[in-house]
């Protein structure tokens, strides 16, 4: 068979290794699957096809430093994990037979306890039996901490193949966040993760495991893995076994281009998360182990575990060129020899390893992977700010729910000023240059009420200012932190005001210390208001999404002083939290109290109706803003930008891609609410209480979208002219650098690629001509 497009040429900078127990691996895991009764009469199997995929290479790549043992356990794990793959598709796939596929794993938990004391039930099939002999070999040298977390990223790669089924049997194919997100739990990958911990023999400590970089790593890692898998298994999954869940397929129906362009942009969206990866680990790991005073073997650990995760990179590559379970282009046959590298190699960049030799590993290919990602690397630190852009184009959104006002908005206008004067937001703070980002003209402009009233229409007058307020205080600190903290690339200043911000988030709601500046006290009174009437877990839920948008500000200066545009992924994943998505969603949530179960709130339909949510009004955010971000403030956090620096594409093909990413995620949204949530009603047997406030709360999530779009139709702080008459007198320049053309450049000082910009905004230099082009094809583009 004709393969459907060209492998592209691949980025990878990890040398890969072979594990010299290969053989004995192969040999053990060919009676072990027999034993457990997956060859010959599985119906599944046949002892040619284990041979044939050959997951002892697997494993002998991706674990290249593990002992014999270790090695042969491994590679049963992944035995097992492909053959649930392929049983569960004969098995219910086929059929779309989602109750039977339920039940199958409804039972599979059980087979995974905490307490090997407890025992197993007894196996009825061959994926049971070898769950039950795995998990029975495997934790007694791991941690509570460890066997909780890889039994709950077992439980979401198996329990996740519903999603896959229901996508089948709707014929749906997802759009590309909703691919990226659950492709990590059916594909798996944070599956490996944890079992990198157990063959390094380096468990991450429990301290680290949940903060961002770590989280960050594992699902870089997981991304990598599972669009290299797309690429390679396009033909297997798409052509022949009719699957909708493949990335080259997400990219090819959301971009409507041509197979062999979806592989070459999947290819280019795998090196960046490569590269992700390693920002990552060069940049964030050294002040977490500082922050969390790591144990010098919790830092050794977290290495390795890092190290091994590059390892299964290397790894994975050459195993995919291999093994005949996948369209590799006819490469040689013949097994790699053992390759050098590692050590200080593996983590600081294989680029410094010896270049290994023998077959299929010439110096010029070895070099060919390394230099694949060079461009894009330079790009996304090589963005000029303050750029004339031009005013932002807002096309249609299709927001399909009509929005309403509550009766209490003009009250609450005057309200927000009476408390945002009593809280020190409309002056400069004493002894901080610069941090006289609001007056009472501007904060009239912003005009935070009037997202409240459409985000919260029915509220009561007392709801309505309190979100009024939360809107105000979280919006004055998205401004003030890059104008304090961004002008003097001072993050340790901000990550100190942070700090000093969580001690006015008691959870014991108990007493605070006295504020010191207008960010604390203002802090301080929402949070006695808000967090006073709730319970300990809805307390600690909302300081967590507070927590996470305060943190996310330090992301943003991070980049910042990188001069780096996001990968589009972690972009945004994050701009979630920098728009105070779940702060404000958390707003909807506090009238719930427990008539919906907690695990349905946590169950992934209604996450996924959440994030599509919170994707959508965060891009809506994007579109409006973008000139102010990137002409007046310079910034590198938008997501057309993103776009743009990712497909190289000019300002119209950007927004129009961002707009049709909103069309998806809103399509999503409501695929959800007519899809899923009927069946996470019966799957949970919920009672009729329930069943209404789920409802209620579907209602909640269309007001905060169409209340969003309101205000920002409605507001003073987006539009051309509200921008050039909002344009403060920047204080941080130099005199000679002062006046009316330097004021686009308030808000943080740039980097040096920058220097010049500031100067050409200084000297009012005219727009280029084809920057004039570019915005005259904006105007006259028909994005939507």
């Amino acid at each position: 068979m004709t393969q459907p497009f060209e492998l592209p040429d691949f980025y990878m900078p990890y040398p890969a290794r072979l594990n010299p127990h290969l053989e004995e691996a192969r040999e053990h895991t060919r009676h072990w699957a027999r034993d457990m009764g997956m060859l010959e009469g599985s119906g599944i199997w046949e002892q040619k096809d284990l041979e044939a995929h050959d997951y002892g290479l697997l494993c002998a790549y991706t674990h290249p430093d593990c002992d014999g043992p270790a090695l042969s356990l491994v590679t049963d794990w992944y035995v097992w994990v492909f053959f649930f793959d392929d049983h569960f598709l004969e098995a219910f796939k086929r059929d779309r037979n989602r109750e039977g596929g339920k039940a199958y794993l409804d039972r599979m938990p059980a087979f995974m306890p905490m307490d090997l004391a407890d025992g197993f039930p007894e196996p009825t099939n061959p994926v049971e039996a070898g769950l039950a002999d795995l998990w029975a070999r495997t934790v007694p040298s791991m941690s509570m901490d460890w066997r909780r977390r890889f039994a709950k990223s077992t439980e979401n790669l198996l329990n996740e193949s519903l999603w896959e089924l229901s996508n089948i049997d709707a014929d749906r194919v997802s759009n590309p966040v909703e691919y990226i997100e659950m492709r990590r739990k059916v594909g798996g990958a944070p599956w490996s993760a944890g079992i990198v911990e157990y063959a390094a023999g380096a468990e991450i400590p429990a301290e680290l495991a949940g903060t961002r970089p770590l989280l960050v790593l594992r699902d870089t890692f997981s991304d990598g893995v599972h669009l290299r898998n797309d690429l390679f298994s396009y033909q297997r999954e798409v052509e022949e076994e009719g699957e909708l869940s493949n990335g080259v397929l997400v990219l090819e129906t959301f971009l409507g281009c041509t197979t062999q362009e979806a592989a070459d942009a999947v290819n280019d969206l795998l090196t960046s998360r490569l590269q992700q990866f390693d920002n990552t680990a060069l940049t964030e790991l050294g002040p977490l182990f500082a922050e969390k005073a790591t144990s010098p073997k919790g830092v050794a650990d977290t290495l390795a575990y890092v190290k091994g995760l590059q390892d299964w990179q290397a790894g994975g590559h050459e195993w995919h060129m291999r093994s005949s379970r996948y369209m590799n282009g006819g490469g040689p046959k013949d097994a790699y020899p053992p390759l050098p590298g590692g050590g200080l190699a593996g983590l600081y960049g294989a680029r410094f390893a010896m270049t290994p030799a023998g077959l299929g590993t010439a110096a010029s290919d070895y070099l060919k992977t390394l230099t694949a990602g060079g461009e894009a690397r330079l790009r996304s630190h090589a963005h000029v700010p303050f750029q004339k852009v031009g005013p932002s184009v807002v096309p249609d959104l299709g927001m399909p729910f009509e929005a309403s006002l509550s009766p209490h908005l003009d009250a609450s206008r005057e309200h927000v000023v009476e408390w945002a004067h009593r809280m020190g937001l409309l002056t400069e703070q004493p002894g901080v240059p610069n941090s006289g980002v609001w007056d009472e003209r501007r904060l009239r402009r912003i005009d935070l009420p009037l997202c409240a009233a459409g985000i919260h229409p029915d509220a009561t007058p007392e709801g309505l200012d309190l979100t009024s307020d939360w809107l105000t205080w979280g919006t004055y600190g998205d401004d003030y932190y890059p104008v304090v903290f961004g002008t003097a690339r001072d993050v340790a200043g901000a990550k100190a005001c942070n700090e000093r911000l969580r001690l006015f988030m008691p959870l014991d709601a108990g007493d605070t210390p006295p504020p010191g500046n207008a960010l604390e006290r203002g802090l301080a009174d929402l949070w006695t208001r808000t967090a006073g009437p709730m319970d300990d877990n809805g307390r600690q839920a909302f300081r967590k999404a507070v927590d996470d948008m305060i943190d996310s500000w330090l992301w943003e200066l991070a980049n910042q002083t990188q001069n780096r545009v996001p990968d589009p992924v972690d972009y945004i994943e994050m701009r979630r939290r920098t728009f105070g998505s779940d702060m404000t969603m958390s707003l909807c949530r506090i009238g719930l109290g427990d008539t919906i179960p907690q695990e349905v709130l946590d169950s992934g339909p209604v996450q996924a109706l959440q994030n599509a949510a919170q994707d959508y009004a965060c891009l809506l955010n994007d579109v409006f803003s973008y000139q102010k971000e990137i002409e007046f403030e310079g910034e590198v956090h938008n997501g057309v930008l993103v776009v743009q620096n990712f497909f190289r594409c000019d300002y119209p093909t950007g927004l129009r891609i961002v707009v049709d990413l909103m069309h998806g995620r809103m399509r999503q949204f409501q695929h959800v609410v007519a899809n899923e949530l009927p069946v996470v009603r019966d799957d949970f047997d919920l009672d009729a209480d329930a069943r209404a406030a789920l409802d209620g709360y579907v209602k909640e999530l269309e007001n905060w979208l169409s209340g969003i779009l309101v205000w920002h139709e409605g507001c003073h702080r987006y539009r051309e002219c509200d921008l050039l008459e909002d344009r403060p007198e920047p204080r941080w320049l130099p005199p000679t650098l002062t006046g009316a053309g330097t004021a686009a450049a308030r808000v943080r000082l740039p980097s040096p690629l920058g220097i010049a910009a500031v100067a050409a905004v200084a000297a009012e230099a005219p727009p280029s001509a084809e920057a004039d082009e570019g915005a005259d094809a904006v105007r006259a583009a028909d994005v939507a």
